[in-house]
């Protein structure tokens, strides 16, 4: 595992107004019903709440990854912040035959992850300039275990995943293919590592992704919120 620790000036802090958009995020962000949840506890706020945060975004190159590093910024992060930025390299497995091209494998693959971290990391540097930035690689079989374990780590506030949005085809298949234990479970690995981290990860664990170009605002997921609809 490799890790990085990136700090920038603080510059003046932008003042919040309240909008249509903060009263969604307090009903968003707000005391869970029958408890399950409280949102509003010390150790559960986000963008309303006190300076320094810890904020984990895990990326990759999918464009749900950047759209959920993009919602952090703009909602979840202010002065004195920080934000971690991981992203899990899977293992290659080893041939004997082939232990030349294992070696160039991994090379190849390390070097594009951590053009990935930098160019993540100054994205986050040009669009919030007065927030601390860390970036962390790391590497392993299963995404879902070892994210959360590194979120232990870190003693987050807050952990934040890119959700993606399964085709009608491919909701339609599912639905067929209940019955077929093997299918369905091929199915959910798209959205299996949100999943694992929203229920298995012991600070609050955000899902995102934007419902569309033409409606805008982005869908949340939570433990106890479901594609909850945030205007942007």
């Amino acid at each position: 595992m490799a890790c990085f620790l990136l700090c920038s000036k603080s510059q003046q802090e932008i003042p919040i107004s309240d909008s249509v958009e903060n009263v969604q995020k307090r009903e968003l962000l707000g005391s869970s019903v029958s408890g399950e949840e409280d949102f509003s506890s010390d150790n559960s706020k986000v963008a309303l709440c006190q300076n320094g945060n810890r904020v984990m975004v895990v990326v990759d190159w999918s464009v749900e990854a950047k759209e959920a590093l993009e919602w952090t910024l703009s909602h979840a992060v202010q002065k004195n912040d920080t934000i971690v930025l991981v992203h899990v390299l899977k293992s290659l497995k080893l041939q004997r035959e082939s232990f030349i091209g294992f070696e160039f494998g991994n090379k190849v693959n390390y070097i594009k992850a951590h053009k990935l971290l930098f160019s993540m990391r100054s994205m986050c540097l040009k669009t919030k300039p007065e927030v601390q930035v860390e970036v962390a690689l790391l590497e392993g079989k299963e995404r879902g275990p070892i994210i959360v374990e590194e979120a232990k780590k870190h003693k987050l506030s807050l952990l934040v995943l890119g959700q993606r949005k399964r085709p009608l085809l491919r909701r339609l298949l599912n639905r067929w293919a209940k019955r077929r234990s093997r299918r369905r479970k091929k199915k959910k690995t798209c959205r299996a590592t949100a999943e694992y981290c929203i229920q298995n990860s012991s600070c609050m664990t955000i899902a995102v992704r934007k419902k569309s170009k033409r409606i805008g605002g982005y869908l949340i997921t939570t433990k106890s919120h479901k594609n909850f609809w945030l205007l942007a």
